[in-house]
């Protein structure tokens, strides 16, 4: 059953696109305490421009329909990953286990846990991924927390066994990524260039953010086995990109540029198009306008609209995940340029929304995020959607 939406409109409420997400100095408030009402789901989110000044920028004219509740009664879901024969794996942040979901009957069977995951706070086991070369190995990557750091491990995945002795042992490819109550970030993914990205957090230890020598704060960038990725900034770092507060959403558009979404503190959430060695800013500025040389976000949005997680490319847009936000948000390119203003969809109907994977063409998945100790549950939380977008 879906959420009652709020009608009323916020009209006063003001979206100007660039940069971060709101937490108070911790993803708590951030990443949402519970329902807050926000504006109809059915009218456009009131915002600045992307880039150039409000009257300039052309309306949204997208859309996303929820075409069907796939699966309900996930507990924690953070990762995201599609088989190739089009069933998923989902994470549980809380219970260190990945579960498979039917991509047609939603049926799920847990297939093993993660040893050494220590669940607390903003930790757990967050991100998944599958190797680029799973169709003959048959790996799968996960960033967890463990009772020392932050780490990446893979696992291999034996469908001969029986359900929930699936998993492998943990074979760790990185570890030493800070962990804390707080900002452990957590989204992995392969790129285009078949190297292995993670967003990672500074654990709200703000410095952390432009210490070179810390993974805390980054994007990093490795080989499959964990090794730096031949054109790093740095040939013995893994380091790709610095000046992050929390990065949980990663993302390549149609000409393999990376994007990454992160937590803003009290003002803004940002988009930002990452660029090797590129210093986004944190803790130094937030948002556009800080100065510094800095490289300033694409888009921002005000942390009670978004706090995002999980981005995604598709129909020529980027779409972002709120938690705090509750919404599914837009925003529409040409190159690595805007086009328009971002627009909200979902608005409190489904509650957080943590992680949107691109399934091909017009559809996406989405995961909801009420069972997180953060959200408010109703019954079938939480659940994994499938959108059609445009």
């Amino acid at each position: 059953m879906q959420r009652p939406t709020v009608t009323a409109v916020l009209a006063s409420a003001v979206l100007v696109l660039t940069a971060g997400c709101s937490s108070g100095g911790a993803d708590g408030p951030a990443e949402g305490a519970g329902r807050t009402p926000s504006a109809s789901a059915s009218s456009p989110a009131p915002s600045g421009s992307p880039g150039a000044s409000s009257a300039s920028a052309a309306p949204a004219k997208g859309s996303a329909k929820v075409a069907a509740t796939l699966t309900e009664g996930l507990k924690s879901p953070w990762g995201l990953a599609e088989l190739p024969d089009g069933d998923l794996l989902v994470s549980s942040r809380d219970e260190g286990t990945i579960t498979r979901i039917d991509g047609e009957s939603g049926k799920k069977t847990v297939i093993g846990s993660v040893p050494g995951v220590s669940p607390a706070g903003e930790g757990g086991l967050l991100g998944i991924a599958l190797s680029p070369s799973y169709a003959s190995d048959r790996q799968v990557y996960a960033y967890f927390t463990t009772d020392s750091d932050n780490r990446i491990a893979r696992l291999l995945y034996d469908e001969r066994k029986p359900a929930g002795q699936q998993l492998g042992a943990p074979d760790t490819v990185l570890r030493g990524i800070p962990k804390g109550s707080i900002h452990n970030g957590g989204r992995i993914a392969f790129g285009p260039d078949k190297m292995l990205y993670a967003g990672t957090g500074e654990t709200g230890e703000t410095g952390l953010a432009q210490d070179r020598a810390s993974l805390g704060g980054k994007i990093l960038r490795m080989t499959p086995d964990g090794e730096p990725a031949p054109g790093n900034p740095e040939p013995d770092s893994t380091v790709y990109s610095l000046g992050h507060r929390n990065v949980q959403g990663l993302a390549w558009d149609a000409e393999k540029r990376l994007w990454a979404a992160e937590f803003g503190q009290n003002t803004w959430d940002e988009l930002n198009l990452v660029e090797p060695g590129g210093n986004y800013g944190w803790p130094e500025t937030e948002g556009r306008g800080g100065g510094g040389g800095f490289k300033e976000p694409v888009a921002q949005w005000r942390t009670s609209e978004a706090s995002p997680s999980g981005i995604a490319y598709a129909e020529g847009s980027i779409w972002m995940a709120g938690l705090r936000g509750e919404r599914l948000w837009r925003l529409p390119l040409d190159g690595d340029k805007p086009v328009a203003e971002p627009q909200a969809f979902l608005r409190e109907e489904y509650g957080r929304l943590r992680t949107v994977l691109a399934a091909g063409g017009d559809e996406l998945w989405l995961l909801t995020s009420e069972t997180d100790t953060r959200g408010t549950p109703e019954a079938g939380d939480d659940k994994l959607l499938r959108l059609q977008v445009s």
